[in-house]
């Protein structure tokens, strides 16, 4: 299982569709506030749809906090100004990926002191960069190709038809 962070989310339908990428990956979420919504915002549920039963979900009161709660564990941060890409990492199960804010990002001071573990999405350069939901997307589906998609269902099966 591996931890998606978001520190300081401002947008209620990129949290609702990160829960519910959570929720379809057995990844568990944690929210750093100050968020820019209620958690009770009608953009939010109607986002995670019918799978907020299935997410693992923690709420911290700032950055300190979070990492006074999970001492000990292995982190990377997710931000545009990383020199290694998401696919130049080994992710093991049990990582914490940190995204930041959609409009700044991360602090660059957590970045300075940490700069082997952050990392980006490469992308042309005239892009500031992609949208906060699909970045956790990308990267939590390399972490899960690099552990080999473990405990998660990878065949399909037709309706009608067999294969």
């Amino acid at each position: 299982m591996f931890n998606i962070v978001l520190v300081e989310p401002e947008i209620p339908q990129n949290t609702g569709n990160i829960a519910r990428t959570c929720a379809a990956t057995g990844s568990r979420l944690h929210i750093v506030k100050p968020m820019g919504f209620e958690i009770d915002d009608k953009k939010l549920k109607r986002a995670g749809l019918d799978y907020w039963h299935l997410l693992g979900i923690q709420y911290y009161e700032n950055i300190d906090d979070f990492f006074a709660k999970n001492e000990g564990g292995r982190f990377f941060y997710s931000t545009t100004k990383a020199q290694n890409t998401y696919a130049d990492v080994s992710f093991s199960d049990g990582d914490f990926i940190l995204f930041g804010k959609e409009t700044k990002g991360l602090s660059e001071a957590l970045l300075y002191k940490n700069p082997e573990r952050c990392i980006r999405i490469p992308m042309i350069s005239e892009a500031r960069s992609l949208n906060l939901s699909n970045a956790v997307a990308i990267t939590v589906y390399e972490a899960l190709r690099q552990t080999g998609f473990d405990k998660l269902k990878a065949d399909g099966q037709l309706t009608q038809f067999e294969w």
